[in-house]
């Protein structure tokens, strides 16, 4: 082997030619490491975007599948949710993988990629625009000339954001004297929504929609404002909400008293932890809903909320002791009473809701999730698959029939829906007998021909609904709220919440901006008559218009 001194050239012209082949290899080599690491980034970038198009996609076809089937598992939102959390991450992995493309691309003579993204939506024409217009050129860029004429504008629109501005408001009152009886006269003081108030309304509907509509508890609150420079402590936000809850009272009771008026009523109920002695007790939030659309109501929907600590059938007792009419709910035994015949004033009428029945079934029949198990998956029922089929078929009719008058839903009910409950009752009596005591399928259809009667109602009377779903979807911020607030403090704080969310779904079920509607209330009700306040209820509420919050 020879030395590698040998190899080198004696003369100063071949070494420096020799040394300028050498770079010129070291450059094509780097240049092709260059082009080789933009190549996977690109390639990187583009499973990330496959990845998030594929979850889209998914996440797009099972909210249809919901639209036109219903729940097509029994884990409802809580599917959805997940998967747009898993959508929201493989987003951002695929935006930080184009950048990183983009980045590495531009050391190499490789094509950036280019993601491919959906079509954006105008912007809202209701926003405010802030036109900036560049500098255009003073000379031609090719010629040089200064003879330019303005051919048109090309407009890029950025969406962009005004940090929360505080401010105080200073209300002057002048003081004047009488040079006659020296008497000194001055305007009023300023209302204040709370006793020694010091802030306005749109801050106090601000705390009270952030607190109980979207779950953020007052210390965050106000470890949020610190952060911006104001000095709210825990104590002084919660002594601001008590006293805007006993300022709301009377628009509580209107509510209430229009809830407990209706003819008929979707109840249900969800857990919610209230604090204890070194402990904490499983309290529940009990709904009532009026929601007279289904059936072509024209009476406002509405929603009352109430708390306990426990589950006992006193507390709906209490709850519907003035109210006469249909009650829609699950098997719960503690609305037994109120179906008395000897009940005071009257018995209610029962409903049952046939989503829980067929929940019942459709475990047993869950062929997605049997699929997810693998080799631990349970056998499909084929009993199970054919009842949730059957009751399937009545849930079509009623998506025919949302929104039509009582009586025409009657009609078709008994035209349509009869011959298949009357079908599906001598299924199940058939059925039934072929299975021993401990099939679960048994006891599914236990649950439905104990109960037949209260099953069957809506064959009878065109108001009933088909479903509680009204009553679920009233309880789905208390269930989203509880991973945030973890407990009620409280007995109190848990009627304050019950009281509040009352309010704000009430408004929401009216298509009312709750945080609007609650600053604005409290700014006038102080000043509106007792025989007035039904004007400032959601369903007659009109907002105010920019010239009035501007003065």
């Amino acid at each position: 082997m020879s030395n590698a001194t040998e190899e080198l050239p004696d003369d100063l012209t071949s070494a420096l030619a020799l040394l300028a082949k050498e770079r010129a290899r070291r450059v094509a080599a780097e240049a092709e490491a260059a082009t080789a690491k933009a190549e996977a980034a690109s390639a990187k970038a583009l499973v990330s975007h496959s990845e998030a198009l594929i979850a889209r996609l998914k996440l797009e076809i099972d909210k249809v599948r919901r639209e036109l089937y219903g729940s097509r598992s029994e884990r409802k939102a809580r599917l959805l949710e997940q998967m747009e959390l898993q959508l929201e991450e493989l987003e951002a992995n695929a935006g930080e993988d184009e950048l990183v493309a983009e980045i590495a691309a531009k050391a190499s003579a490789v094509k950036a990629f280019e993601r491919k993204r959906p079509s954006r939506k105008p912007f809202p024409e209701h926003l405010p625009r802030e036109r900036i217009v560049i500098a255009a050129p003073t000379n031609c860029a090719c010629c040089g000339s200064t003879k330019l004429s303005k051919l048109g504008e090309d407009i890029t629109e950025t969406l962009e954001v005004v940090p929360r501005q505080w401010k105080v408001i200073q209300t002057v009152r002048e003081k004047f004297t009488c040079r006659e009886c020296e008497k000194i006269t001055q305007t009023p003081a300023p209302f204040h929504v709370t006793p020694r108030g010091f802030a306005g309304p749109n801050l106090l509907a601000m705390i009270l929609f952030e607190k109980f509509a979207q779950h953020q508890p007052l210390n965050r609150q106000s470890e949020r404002y610190a952060r911006e420079g104001i000095d709210l402590s825990l104590s002084t936000l919660a002594d601001q909400v008590g006293a805007c809850a006993a300022a709301l009272k009377p628009i509580h009771s209107l509510i209430e008293a229009h809830v407990l008026a209706a003819g008929r009523l979707h109840g249900d109920d969800t857990t919610v932890p209230i604090l204890a002695r070194g402990k904490t007790d499983t309290g529940r939030i009990w709904t009532y809903v009026r929601d007279d659309r289904p059936f072509g109501g024209l009476s406002p929907p509405a929603a009352l909320y109430y708390a306990s600590r426990d589950r006992r059938q006193e507390h709906p007792e209490r709850h519907l002791k003035t109210f006469t009419g249909i009650l829609q709910a699950d098997a719960y035994g503690g609305y037994n009473p109120l179906f008395k015949v000897d009940r005071d004033p009257n018995p209610l009428r029962q409903a049952f809701c046939w989503s829980h029945s067929r929940r019942k079934f459709f475990v047993l029949a869950d062929i997605a999730a049997n699929a997810k198990r693998g080799k631990n998956a349970a056998p499909i029922s084929p009993m199970a698959l054919e009842a949730v089929k059957r009751i399937d078929a009545l849930f079509d009719i009623e998506r025919d029939i949302n929104g039509l008058a009582a009586g025409q839903r009657l009609d078709r009910r008994r035209r349509d829906s009869l011959p298949l409950v009357d079908d599906l009752q001598a299924w199940l009596q058939t059925e039934r007998a072929k299975l021993s005591r401990s099939s679960p399928v048994a006891e599914a259809i236990d649950y439905m021909l104990k109960r037949w009667d209260g099953f069957t109602s809506f064959l009878d009377d065109g108001r009933i609904c088909l479903t509680n779903n009204a009553a679920e979807r009233a309880l789905r911020g208390f269930a989203l709220g509880r991973k945030s607030w973890l407990f009620a403090g409280s007995d109190r704080g848990a009627d304050r919440a019950a009281f509040m969310a009352t309010l704000i779904m009430t408004a929401k079920l009216n298509d009312i901006d709750p945080q609007a509607w609650l600053a604005d209330i409290l700014a006038r009700i102080a000043d509106t008559p007792i025989t007035r306040l039904e004007q400032l209820l959601p369903w007659n509420w009109t907002p105010p218009t920019i010239d009035a919050q501007a003065a």
